[in-house]
């Protein structure tokens, strides 16, 4: 986690299709929180989104051992794939507010791809 509360966290952009490794995918997450980054996870399809949720479950199993909960915000995002519109499920992974009101610092956004 960042030491310094105001400073904006990094933000990774992971794509995940269907062939991608759910434990792999998991691994990349609490690595990624844990460094205090954010988290973008984008997947098209059902297959992607499938183990996109999965690689989100799995993280948490990572993460909670060492006192980090996690937050999931899902969106729509409008994507261009070879020349054509497509709508990518969009996931935000953050580390959960603390329970004394100190808030997560918010993520902006750059790309990594994990196949």
């Amino acid at each position: 986690m960042p030491q310094d509360p105001s400073q904006k966290p990094q933000i990774g952009c992971l794509k995940v299709s269907s062939k991608s490794s759910a434990a792999s995918v998991a691994g990349a997450i609490a690595g990624m929180i844990k460094d205090g980054a954010c988290v973008e996870i984008q997947s098209v399809g059902a297959g992607a989104v499938n183990q996109a949720v999965k690689a989100i479950a799995i993280s948490r199993g990572f993460l909670s051992p060492v006192g980090i909960e996690i937050v999931c915000v899902p969106s729509f995002a409008n994507i261009v794939i070879d020349g054509e519109y497509r709508t990518a499920i969009r996931f935000s992974v953050e580390p959960r507010q603390a329970a004394g009101g100190a808030s997560a610092p918010h993520c902006d956004q750059a790309n990594r791809e994990i196949s």
